[in-house]
């Protein structure tokens, strides 16, 4: 017989299971319909791959999407300085999942604005590198996994939002958002970048990967007491001090954490406005 502290105790843990599962139904549902909808609408698209936790959880949405496979090519924006187990689990995944991959190489940083810091030009490889697929294989949308809760510029963006001919992003006119909709044109000669995770926060990510039981690099998982938060660039990201060596861990962990996802990348303590002028020039 179980005391009947024990009972709601049990109870309430179930309530709170039943309330995460649905939570993570409308998400995957609503995530799945701005998918079909922008494909149909905006072919020919891609979907930009970075191997992180979001963009596979992406790519794992796309393939419920669409009976198995992902329809479009698979871009991975490469400035050959990912970590090696990223690589190896590009390469892994790509075969398994038979994805149309796409390995987009980076120019210099002596091709990216000089007036930007040291880690922030770093970065901007990533958009020249986009700009140059752009304008060789004319894609009219990209699907990117980034989220509003990671970094306060992304809070400003909209499920679809539009990019002019070189790739900028004007904040200050996108358009608005009705009841989940977002109602845009491509701009003449630009593309529309599509962001089905843009509501989705990291718990939900972590939770959705537990769930669905989605593959992850291990790097985000503890080892000598040291794990990433965020994937990026072995020159403009470190790990952070973590015990957590499994997705449950990692999901208690951010119950309590008051450290930003971001704050493993070095790039963000440069300049309060670096990032803001990344996005703005067509950053992811």
């Amino acid at each position: 017989m179980l005391w009947p502290g024990r009972e709601c105790g049990r109870n309430e843990r179930f309530r709170l299971e039943g309330s995460v599962t649905e939570e993570l139904d409308s998400l995957e549902g609503q995530a799945i319909a701005v998918i079909r909808d922008a494909y149909r609408l905006f072919a020919p698209c891609s979907v930009l791959w970075s191997m992180g936790k979001d963009s596979t959880a992406l790519l794992w949405l796309m393939r419920k999407a669409f009976l198995g496979v992902v329809p479009m090519p698979v871009v991975q924006l490469d400035t050959g300085m990912e970590l090696p187990e990223v690589y190896e689990f590009r390469d892994r995944i790509a075969a398994e999942w038979n994805l149309d991959l796409r390995v987009e190489t980076c120019p210099p940083e002596e091709s990216c604005d000089p007036s930007l810091p040291p880690q922030a030009r770093a970065a901007a490889r990533k958009t020249e590198g986009l700009r140059a697929l752009l304008a060789r294989e004319g894609f009219r949308a990209v699907f990117v996994g980034i989220r509003r809760d990671e970094q306060a510029t992304r809070a400003k963006e909209r499920l679809v939002s539009p990019r002019a001919l070189d790739g900028n992003w004007n904040v200050r006119e996108q358009p608005p958002e009705f009841w989940g909709y977002t109602l845009t044109d491509i701009p003449h000669g630009g593309h529309v970048r599509v962001h089905p995770l843009l509501p989705w926060t990291e718990l939900d990510v972590w939770r959705y990967h537990k769930r669905e039981d989605i593959p992850i690099v291990p790097l985000y998982l503890a080892r000598g007491g040291m794990r990433y938060r965020s994937l990026g660039e072995m020159n403009i990201t470190v790990p952070i001090a973590s015990n957590a060596a499994t997705i449950d861990e990692i999901i208690d962990e951010l119950a309590t954490t008051r450290e930003p996802e971001r704050a493993g990348r070095t790039m963000d303590n440069e300049s309060e406005a670096a990032f803001e002028r990344l996005r703005t020039g067509g950053y992811m």
